[in-house]
């Protein structure tokens, strides 16, 4: 009982620490390591530029229909790796390299691909003692492989696209015995002096000991990109959306950690890791998909990094050669080198390429696209119910009301607190008969509890991940002392996904959706609040599959429990913290701990389109900030650009004062009330925003220069975002703003303020007065838009209400739109090929609407016409029926009332 004792009093001063460290409302870097800190990585960068140790045996060459493999060899240590190149279908080039013979097998990452990409025919051109040159097959693209030293470089008729190991960074740490030579990784892998070096068998970080029993295992290759100036992606980090160069500084690091209030603009870890890079310039986009799932550091140099806009102008006068040329280095703790290099040309090229490898986002329930309102906690039923009912008081829509971890039994989870939730299914029930949902959290950490038939389970069937001595990993985490399953395991993922059924989670309702929070995993006592990296997977370490764990672990293993629960026919809604790629696959991902500060704002927009550009679309922040208490002012703000992000939720922390959307006074209540119903009016364009995304992998969040790629003014425009393409959003975050300044682009577009209607011209900065009410929003000409302006309660009680068209006009094309229609929820729009997808055009004043397969109650009720001309009359050209108009010759609009045709039906209206 003592000893019971002191593991409770240590427990609670555990957490009082925590708590207190938090309590300063900021990260404690010295909790998380530099590179400097971490041996791999220091060692790996202490290897610079130069001679490349590695060569390439040409006599050992095989060539395949598949592949190419070929062996290369470390002069320094006589360790042979081998080398496979695969010309893959849609413009991507595979290149894998691993030991010829490592001493067991080193880890490659499973699951993340959605199949073995399908593969093209290689060629060889040509042939000599320095190397070969491969054939493409896109037009005049080659692959030249160098031998002395070995060198690949990617090229399109003249001109170098990319080049591995052009700077001789090349560095394969060899799996090897203890007894053999600990030497310094320039001596064993790259030259130099030997040299023994902490950190290769052991590393100690504070106080925790990472016991390294396989030894160096690093993996490290360069990139160079001529002509490049500008990367993004490698999410997740808290800063711009264009990379910086990190020499002198740090690089960017790629680790999932559950970071306390993390800081801004620095390139630490977060709480995912998604290894794509994005290069661009005005002639093309590539993609480098870094396939490891270890630890990995990302340096980025640049020869025009620092350089002022007058000394390019400089340059340009003077007429310097030198061509612009940003250089990458990837290093990665374990595994091996597998790398897939999409090579566009174009942004939306990319974006299919990478789908190709790892899937599309998966398409929500419409819902999922609504309000959500969450805080750490409701207190109890009463309190939901509450909540629930202040909505409907204060006429404010909303779908989904959260649940934290304070609704479990002590922070056991698939339960309920027996005196604070006693009866879930009522609670639930009385969400439903509103036509609205709840989300409760089920955390990956389980209480060590042998009272708890959850924890009992995962220890009786052994899917507990193990300790470097075989028993039970167990750290602290919100239940206390906690066991975390290993999900790695296919089995344990079955499992976890049988406990979403309705007769396993007690008190559940096919309107309980689910969070899967502190899945890096957060480990509250383990070294940087994670797990130990000498933990066991089966037969791999914790190191190998550390930011797999919230992929296919928990966040894959819940979404496919909610569709099991259904019988296979409902599409889940899962939220997750921790993600890798192909996450995009089973949910929703959101930027974590943020603060109710301006900046952290302003950086919710960068964030979420770095996610976008590697798939991730359906992302968030929360609305308000989760640490600190917004002024009414900043949550004002904080509704109106979330109501134009992709999931939109508000969330709070426990120590913050209440902040549902009426607390702030009447005012305030009808600004938040307003930027939330346009979310609502908006969504028949959301859902078919995100129906294109999984079904082409184009992101929904979108930065500029992904629809204007060859308009160098909107490569660094990280404040504002096009929605699709046809909705440019530049929200207010600056505190205290009168204006703000909106690039508009395209030469020859027009663009239409959403609001006033009013119409602007592209390739234009233009300053924008604004109110506390003003969300600039444009519309592009030449699209159209549906919506539904008769906003309810919930989207689903909108499910059969009419639709509005806003038709814009442009000089410069026809204005062309969509409009998607299913049931919202299951996945008939597949299996059953149950939809609505009708294309809509404007052209020679006749609107017509074609093709569809599927019913609808909904009809037209309005459409609107920006930019238009006063026709002398407007018919239905079905039966030539007149329709009832209005024109507005100052701004140019014409208003078409009541129409009256139904969505699914083929229609045209004529202009006379």
């Amino acid at each position: 009982m003592f000893s019971f004792l002191l593991f409770r009093m240590g427990l609670l001063l555990g957490l009082c620490v925590f708590f207190l460290l938090g309590g300063v409302w900021a990260v404690d870097r010295g909790n998380f390591k530099t590179c400097n800190q971490s041996a791999f990585c220091k060692r790996q960068r202490a290897l610079k530029p130069g001679q490349s140790s590695y060569r390439a045996l040409l006599d050992t060459l095989e060539l395949s229909d598949s592949r190419l493999t070929l062996q290369l060899i470390n002069d320094n240590n006589k360790v042979h790796l081998l080398l496979e190149l695969y010309r893959l279908q849609g413009n991507i080039t595979r290149v894998k390299i691993n030991e010829l013979k490592p001493l067991k097998p080193r880890f490659e990452v499973p699951d993340v691909l959605i199949g073995e990409p399908p593969t093209e025919p290689l060629s060889v051109l040509s042939r000599d003692d320095n190397g070969l040159v491969l054939s493409l097959g896109v037009e005049s693209q080659r692959l030249i492989v160098s031998a002395r030293p070995f060198r690949l470089d990617i090229m399109e008729g003249p001109e170098v696209l990319l080049s591995l190991n052009s700077r001789g960074l090349l560095a394969f740490e060899h799996l090897r015995l203890p007894k053999e030579p600990q030497l310094h990784c320039q001596s064993a892998e790259g030259g130099g002096k030997d040299k023994e070096e902490d950190g290769l068998w052991e590393e100690t970080f504070k106080s925790h000991t990472d016991s390294k029993p396989n030894g160096p295992t690093a993996v490290s290759l360069d990139f160079s990109l001529p002509g490049v100036e500008h990367v993004y992606g490698i999410p997740e980090h808290a800063d711009n959306l264009k990379l910086k160069t990190t020499d002198g500084g740090e690089p960017y690091r790629l680790y999932n950690l559950d970071v306390f209030q993390y800081e801004l603009y620095n390139p630490m870890a977060l709480y995912g890791a998604v290894p794509v890079m994005l290069a661009h310039n005005t002639q093309r986009t590539m993609g480098i998909f870094w396939l490891n799932a270890a630890e990995t550091w990302v340096d980025i140099s640049s020869n025009t990094a620092g350089k002022t806009v007058f000394g390019k102008m400089l340059d340009f006068v003077q007429g310097s050669s030198e061509t612009p040329q940003t250089d990458v280095r990837w290093i990665s703790e374990s595994g091996i080198i597998d790398v897939f290099i999409m090579l566009g040309p174009k942004p939306s090229d990319v974006f299919t390429q990478y789908a190709s490898l790892t899937g599309t986002q998966s398409f929500p329930p419409l819902t999922g696209l609504a309000y959500h309102q969450c805080r750490w906690n409701y207190n109890d039923q009463d309190d939901v119910k509450a909540v629930d009912e202040g909505f409907d008081q204060h006429d404010i829509p909303c779908d989904f009301i959260w649940l934290d971890i304070e609704h479990t039994d002590g922070k056991r989870y698939f339960t309920w607190d027996p005196h604070k939730f006693p009866q879930p299914k009522d609670m639930l029930q009385g969400i439903k008969d509103k036509r609205r949902k709840m989300v409760a959290i089920v955390d990956p950490h389980i209480k060590v509890d042998s009272g708890y038939k959850i924890h009992n389970e995962i220890r009786d069937k052994n899917f507990y991940v193990k300790n470097k001595d075989g028993g039970d990993y167990e750290g602290w985490c919100w239940p206390g002392n906690s066991g975390y399953p290993d999900f790695t395991n296919p089995e344990m993922r079955a499992w976890w996904a049988s406990m979403f059924a309705y007769d396993q989670y007690e008190g559940s309702m096919e309107n309980l959706y689910t969070w899967n929070d502190m899945n890096e995993p957060s480990v509250f006592n383990g070294p940087e609040v994670t797990m130990h990296k000498d933990a066991m997977h089966g037969h791999w370490e914790h190191r190998d599959v550390h930011n797999l764990y919230g992929l296919y672990v928990q966040h894959r293993a819940t979404a496919e429990g909610q569709i099991q629960r259904s019988g296979g026919t409902e599409r889940p809604f899962v939220l997750t913290r921790a993600f890798f790629a192909g996450s995009q696959r089973y949910g929703a991902v959101w930027t974590g701990d943020n603060a109710a500060e301006w900046d952290h704002l302003k950086i919710s927009v960068p964030m979420c389109l770095s996610l976008g550009l590697v798939g991730i679309s359906l992302c968030g922040a929360d609305v308000g900030g989760f640490f600190k208490s917004p002024s009414a002012e900043l949550l004002v703000r904080w509704y109106q650009t979330g109501a134009y992000q992709p999931f939109f939720r508000a969330h709070a922390h426990l120590d913050t004062p209440r902040r549902e959307p009426w607390l702030f006074g009447p005012e305030n209540t009808a600004l938040i009330r307003e930027a939330i119903r346009q979310r609502y009016a908006l969504l028949p364009y959301w859902y078919q925003q995100f129906y294109q995304a999984h079904k082409t992998g184009q992101p929904v969040m979108r930065a500029l220069w992904v629809e204007y790629p060859k308009d160098t003014a909107t490569f660094t425009i990280d404040d504002e975002f096009l929605i699709g393409r046809d909705l440019l959003v530049h929200t207010v975050t600056e505190e205290g703003a009168r204006g703000v300044t909106a690039y508009l682009p395209g030469l020859g577009e027009v663009w239409y303020d959403v609001h006033t209607f009013q119409k602007h011209n592209g390739a234009q900065n233009l300053y924008i007065p604004v109110t506390m009410s003003s969300i600039p929003v444009f519309q592009r000409g030449g699209s159209i838009i549906p919506r539904k302006v008769r906003v309810r309660r919930s989207s689903e009680c909108m499910e059969n209400d009419p639709y509005t068209l806003f038709v814009a006009l442009s000089p410069q094309r026809v204005a062309e739109g969509e409009l998607y229609i299913d049931d919202g929820h299951t996945f008939n729009f597949q299996t059953k090929k149950e939809f609505i997808h009708r294309g809509l055009s404007f052209v020679n004043n006749v609107l017509t609407s074609k093709y569809s397969n599927f019913s609808t109650k909904s009809w037209i009720e309005k459409v609107l016409i920006l930019g238009a001309s006063k026709p002398s009359k407007v018919t239905l050209k079905m039966d030539e029926t007149s329709v009832d108009f209005e024109f507005d010759a100052s701004m140019s609009v014409l208003t078409l009332r009541k129409p009256g045709m139904n969505a699914g039906a083929d229609w045209a209206v004529v202009l006379l």
